[in-house]
């Protein structure tokens, strides 16, 4: 965990502001998200969009707050009820929070320690003739415009949960190293919390219908797995890859609106340092050496994969 001192009275009045706060908030966009359903046509057209956006915004805003229950740091002090409030948070993503939990230990164990491992940014090109290379630069391309551009990351993280839900551990060790360790009950306790998502969905869906659905989960789903994709690797992408794991990272010039909203996410060198900084800290132990906006780090992304020559044997 983080110190004593984090653990303070304060502490818990933090978390427990920024809970009601995010979730107040989820409740109020989801109202009006509804609301605007009622609206002729021509409202509906111009009011919808937006606010789908802000809603997909605001998903990625609990997603973060849930990715301070991953790290057991939004109440320390008891433990059944920081990962009850994270399962709550990831429900609307269907994302189980201990799957999520799994695969972010692994990213922060082995982040960009070489190519292919825990990057998501480089294509390995294989050997052989120049046209399987450039074969495999174009699908490399391909992916990488889809990955990011078009909510490909976040059906990545999909399928990774569907592995993780359904591959017998043996099986997904070889898959994947992020399985070691995972046992039989963490997959039990991974489909209870996945239950849990889907019994939400599903209760929308009965209490208001395929319409009320759609507009204060499906749709605003949709609108998260495109800018969960854009922001996805905007801390990792084109850093250096190398075996001091914490330091393949940058951070970004902080914002006021954004730094709020993404909870001090854009210090990521301060959280990749010391995963254990609850998020209102991290601007503390800021390293100085933030560079660039949000806005230029998710449109650098357009320079492409990194393409690395695969290694004679």
């Amino acid at each position: 965990m983080f110190g004593a001192s984090d653990r303070s009275p304060a502490h818990a009045w933090i978390s427990t502001r920024l809970i009601a706060e995010t979730v107040l908030v989820y409740l109020a966009l989801c109202a009006a998200s509804a609301w605007t359903q009622g609206l002729a046509p021509g409202p509906r057209i111009l009011l919808w969009p937006p606010l789908l956006l802000v809603l997909g915004l605001w998903l990625d805003r609990m997603f973060t707050v849930g990715h301070e229950a991953v790290h057991r740091k939004l109440i320390p002090d008891r433990l059944w009820l920081n990962d009850l409030v994270g399962i709550v948070m990831m429900a609307p993503l269907l994302a189980p929070l201990s799957v999520v939990r799994k695969i972010h230990a692994f990213h922060h164990g082995q982040n960009r320690r070489a190519p292919k491992v825990a990057t998501l940014d480089v294509v390995i090109l294989p050997a052989g003739p120049p046209w399987r290379r450039q074969l495999a630069r174009s699908f490399g391309w391909l992916t990488w415009l889809l990955a990011v551009f078009a909510g490909g990351f976040f059906l990545h993280s999909l399928v990774s949960v569907v592995l993780f839900l359904l591959l017998p551990t043996k099986l997904a060790r070889r898959v994947s190293p992020a399985f070691r360790g995972w046992r039989t009950r963490d997959r039990l306790r991974a489909w209870l919390e996945l239950s849990t998502g889907a019994a939400l969905h599903l209760l929308v869906w009965q209490l208001g219908g395929g319409a009320l659905w759609l507009a204060v989960l499906g749709l605003p789903l949709l609108a998260f797995a495109w800018v969960w994709s854009l922001l996805l690797y905007i801390y990792h992408y084109r850093t250096p890859i190398g075996p001091d794991t914490r330091h393949n990272v940058r951070s970004l010039r902080p914002n006021r609106l954004l730094s709020w909203l993404l909870l001090n996410f854009n210090e990521h060198c301060a959280h990749h340092a010391d995963p254990r900084i609850p998020w209102y800290l991290l601007p503390r132990h800021s390293s100085g050496d933030a560079s660039g906006t949000l806005a230029g780090a998710v449109l650098a992304q357009f320079r492409g994969p990194v393409f690395v020559e695969r290694e004679p044997s």
